[in-house]
């Protein structure tokens, strides 16, 4: 069996990365081969905390657009994640792997409320562990979450599956010379203002000296990769000048 890297990771999987080609809504194909990828890294060892956003339903701010007040947005964002923790939930046990759904809004009739050290003890018990509803706060961002939840059950790293396969100095999509990163700092991070992640993200992950891999979802083999030790994507880290 190959040595696992990282032992206990939190991945944080995009919403708009679970809708497919549709852009909206659950591509089923698509949770199916994600789920088939964290039964993989479970067989290998891993420990697996996920946060997953919500983005294929309802983006808070973006969505509300000044129309709806910003909190109650969020918490429909929120709502949100808890569908697609629950559709990931239902594909993994349907693989038959272990799986809890903790909520930091509490709905227990779907879900246990969020305990730390409850979660570090499924964890330890070889769970995976899907973690909803963000920081269960307005105002803060799925990546947020993701690097808040990293840092509470001890991660070894933080792995951002998204729709882009690195960070790069400019958009790729609107600049084919745009150049991606292997490898970089948190201050170079927020001092080039690169929007990857939300600067409370970026902040928290420094703070707390956790590493940040951020890679494609297009490929859900890139776990995998990333948990192995692969050069996948773009590794933010503490300078170590």
């Amino acid at each position: 069996m190959p040595e696992l890297k990282y032992k206990r990771v939190l991945i944080k999987i995009s919403g708009e990365a679970l809708a497919g080609e549709k852009k909206f809504g659950l591509d089923i194909d698509i949770i199916r081969s994600v789920c088939s990828v964290l039964k993989k890294c479970q067989e290998a060892g891993a420990e697996i905390g996920v946060v997953v956003g919500g983005g294929n339903f309802w983006r808070g701010v973006k969505d509300g657009g000044g129309k709806i007040e910003r909190t109650r947005a969020d918490h429909m964002g929120m709502m949100a994640t808890a569908i697609n923790a629950l559709a990931l939930a239902d594909a993994l046990e349907k693989m038959d792997v272990n799986v809890r759904v903790q909520t930091a809004v509490e709905m227990r009739a779907f879900a246990e409320p969020y305990v730390r050290l409850r979660a570090c003890r499924h964890l330890e018990k070889g769970r995976v562990v899907i973690f909803g509803c963000g920081t269960g706060n307005p105002y803060f961002s799925t990546d947020t979450a993701a690097v808040l939840r990293g840092a509470e059950i001890d991660a070894d790293v933080i792995l951002l599956a998204k729709n882009i396969d690195g960070i790069y100095d400019d958009d790729p999509n609107k600049n084919p010379n745009a150049r991606k990163f292997d490898k970089l700092s948190y201050d170079e991070m927020l001092a080039r203002h690169l929007m990857a992640m939300d600067t409370t993200a970026t902040s928290l992950s420094m703070d707390n000296d956790i590493p940040v891999l951020l890679f494609a979802l297009k490929d859900p083999e890139n776990i995998y990769r990333a948990i192995m030790g692969e050069n996948v994507g773009t590794l933010v880290v503490r300078d170590e000048k």
